[in-house]
């Protein structure tokens, strides 16, 4: 088996149907399978991949594993030289899968790629970025990210003199379509399971960084990610902020340790402290809804970051409720 295509899915009848239709459709040179990862869906959905597109494989889990956990599921079952973490709510164009499959198989130095990814209006989505660093959270932190278009040595997250127009190396690919050398990704262990809900894909290339191999971008090839309609985009934004936190923290502990945690939250402080004052200056000029949402967030973050012990977070587990503790927040995490 050549590629193995791996979609995770909780309540996406919205749009995995249209994203499977699009894969059968435009794969026409690689021999290919398609694994659903269902992580206890009950909008119909499984019912409708099952009827439509018997071809694929499908997994039940039965219950929300989350992102990582639920494809962990499906790469253990995949046979494919290449696997393709996808997305369900994306649309392949022609040729797009073809096309990147030989494109690895011409750069035998990379452990995965990644291509172009960009908006139903056509727009690029910055989805490929610089591995994420305490300096990096620092630069945000102080609203430094501007440099990077003198040094990418002051990125804040992304890069500032590219927009995907050319190949290049880059840090990390966001877990909408990330191709992956099979057997590099198996001995891997897939996805770090501790990361639940962001960073999974930022730590999964900066382990395959750490292996030895390049993570190589062209923009040859194109899908489109519609962006927000998967489920998991759906629901209170204040609670998946709030899991990021957490997830972003346990990232900076994997790889900086006690110190590394402390230095974050610091940099957390200082940059939601100047955002909120931001936000405040730009209410004060008129009502904005978008405005009083995101500062509602914000309020939430720094209040949270004041009270947390990142060490004990990580170590144990501990963390201020806020009213809205962990196990309240998100159900079936």
């Amino acid at each position: 088996m050549k590629l193995s295509i791996v979609i995770l899915c909780w309540n996406d009848r919205k749009v995995v149907l249209d994203c499977l239709r699009s894969i059968f459709a435009t794969v026409k040179h690689t021999e290919f399978e398609v694994l659903v990862s269902d992580n206890g869906s009950t909008d119909g959905s499984v019912e409708l991949i099952r009827k439509e597109f018997p071809r694929a494989i499908l997994i039940e889990n039965g219950s929300n594993l989350r992102f990582a956990k639920g494809n962990n599921v499906a790469i253990r079952e995949s046979r494919g030289e290449y696997v393709l973490i996808l997305n369900p709510d994306t649309i392949i164009h022609e040729g797009a899968l073809d096309g990147i499959v030989q494109y690895a198989d011409e750069h035998p130095a990379a452990g995965a790629f990644g291509c172009r990814v960009v908006f139903p209006n056509g727009i690029n989505q910055p989805v490929q970025r610089p591995i994420g660093t305490l300096r990096s959270e620092w630069c945000w932190a102080l609203c430094l990210g501007g440099l990077s278009r003198f040094s990418e040595s002051f990125h804040s997250g992304s890069y500032a003199n590219w927009h995907g127009e050319t190949e290049r190396t880059v840090g990390w690919l966001a877990g909408c379509f990330i191709l992956v050398r099979g057997e590099l990704l198996r001995n891997l262990g897939g996805f770090d399971e501790q990361f639940f809900y962001y960073y999974e894909d930022t730590d999964l290339c900066r382990r395959i960084w750490e292996s030895g191999h390049l993570i190589l971008y062209t923009p040859k090839f194109t899908i489109t990610h519609l962006g927000g309609q998967s489920t998991v985009n759906r629901f209170n934004p204040v609670a998946f902020a709030l899991d990021g936190e957490i997830t972003r923290y346990l990232y900076y502990y994997k790889y900086d340790g006690r110190s590394g945690v402390r230095s974050c939250r610091r940099a957390s402080l200082v940059g939601l402290a100047i955002r909120r004052i931001a936000y405040r200056l730009r209410a004060l000029f008129g009502s904005n809804e978008f405005a009083r949402k995101r500062l509602q967030v914000l309020d939430t973050l720094f209040a949270w970051n004041h009270e947390v012990d990142p060490v004990r977070l990580c170590e144990n587990g501990e963390e201020p409720s806020l009213g809205m503790n962990l196990a309240d927040r998100v159900v079936e995490r």
